[in-house]
């Protein structure tokens, strides 16, 4: 989103506070050729004859925004049995997408196995337990490297204490499951965490996952997951995917000519794809002057973005009512009971109740995190694709609340009219 004549535009020239009047508030908007652009510089950053880009698609996963990144060429990255029915859904093929779940039972694996799709299994005893009961397929197995990576430690995933994957030190006892059971091995995994800056943290996951697959004769890919840092800030901090692709690409042409053939690069990109493509706009409902703040109350909570209570996590802010004038400083807070603050001591184009507010990078993990916390509805999503605008998802209501409770005649109550 850009400022274009004194307005907010998304691309296409699509004014922002005409998407507000036509769709209401809270509302998340999703723009089309951002995760193209994103997809396209990872595609350029990897220099190998075969490079494989899956989505993990956790971070938003409304059926548009799948089909179009399916039509990008890309895989997908599921954790779900929910996620892979989506996917097959969206029209990705079952050797597209690849699941990988974790402390699921072996009844939501042998789902996904009727599905066709390719199972990574990330612990020990569903290792043992998938092995004994079908030996004739194939598998990939997630490692845990022992390396702390992450912005915070909610969100690395690949320390010695993390309950994903298998540690590199129990590969003796997968080695003897694999010869016991016959079980194919064909891909290895990892995935260390997210915002992770330093290239340093993938090389030093490569050399694990190299060291590893000297065991595995049939392997045809390995994956190195994802947890690349956006722009949250505009201040540039964000993973050097030219850095990384240049420096893995390298290291990886070695390893297949030593393996004694060509594999695949994986990488499975959530939050770099789709973060930056998203905006959520809200309303003001209120200003509020205390003794020594100034809040600006918002008809939206932690029910719909809840990640910076949950993550201490940093949106850009903007009053895109305003885009030029007298600035000043305020904490953005929503209507939920709970302390749900979004942002503090902002400055902003001054700010009135009925303003629209846009926070930035939301297009990961934010949807998908809502809830009907309060009782509240979630908003709808709209995507913006080449210059047209289009809602993906309507705004819930009472219906929507009461779907799946099942009232029961059993108290004196007289009903009143909603």
């Amino acid at each position: 989103m850009e400022i274009v004549k004194e307005r907010y535009v998304f691309s296409g020239g699509i004014d922002a506070l005409s998407i507000v009047e036509k769709y209401g508030c809270p509302l998340y908007v999703y723009d089309t050729s951002i995760i193209g652009r994103q997809y396209k510089k990872l595609i350029d950053a990897f220099k190998v004859k075969q490079l494989k880009i899956n989505y993990a698609c956790k971070a938003l996963t409304n059926i548009n925004v799948l089909r179009y990144i399916k039509s990008l060429g890309a895989g997908l990255d599921t954790v779900s049995i929910q996620e892979v029915r989506l996917g097959l859904m969206a029209g990705f093929t079952p050797e597209d997408i690849i699941y990988t779940p974790n402390c699921v039972s072996l009844e939501e694996i042998k789902e996904a196995l009727d599905l066709n799709v390719r199972i990574n299994i990330d612990n020990l005893s569903i290792l043992e337990q998938f092995g004994t009961a079908f030996p004739d397929k194939p598998i990939c197995i997630r490692i845990n490297p022992h390396i702390l990576a992450g912005g915070n430690s909610k969100i690395s995933t690949g320390h010695i204490d993390s309950k994903f994957g298998i540690s590199f030190h129990q590969m003796p006892h997968v080695l003897r499951i694999v010869e016991t059971t016959g079980i194919k091995v064909t891909g290895l995994h990892m995935h260390t965490g997210s915002d992770i800056l330093d290239s340093e943290v993938f090389l030093q996951g490569a050399e694990v996952l190299f060291n590893i697959a000297e065991s595995f004769p049939d392997l045809e890919d390995i994956d190195f997951g994802s947890g690349f840092k956006v722009d949250y800030k505009n201040d540039g901090i964000e993973t050097d995917v030219e850095d990384l692709g240049e420096r893995i690409s390298k290291r990886f042409k070695e390893f297949c000519t030593t393996y004694g053939r060509e594999l695949t690069l994986m990488f499975e990109p959530g939050k770099y794809l789709v973060s930056e493509a998203g905006i959520f706009l809200v309303k003001v409902n209120v200003i509020k002057q205390t003794t020594s703040t100034v809040f600006a109350g918002v008809d939206s909570g932690l029910n719909h973005l809840i990640r910076p209570m949950l993550y201490n996590a940093y949106h850009k802010i903007e009053n895109i009512s305003k885009t030029s004038g007298r600035t000043r400083i305020y904490t953005i807070v929503g209507y939920i009971c709970e302390t749900d603050t979004f942002g503090v001591n902002r400055k902003l184009n001054e700010v009135h109740e009925g303003d629209i507010l846009a926070f930035h990078n939301a297009g990961a993990y934010c949807f998908m995190m809502s809830s009907n916390y309060n009782s509240r509805f979630r908003p709808a999503e709209v995507l913006i694709h080449e210059g047209k605008d289009y809602l993906i998802r309507n705004h819930e209501n009472m219906d929507d609340i009461l779907k799946n409770q099942i009232e029961h005649d059993i108290f004196e109550v007289k009903m009143v009219e909603a």
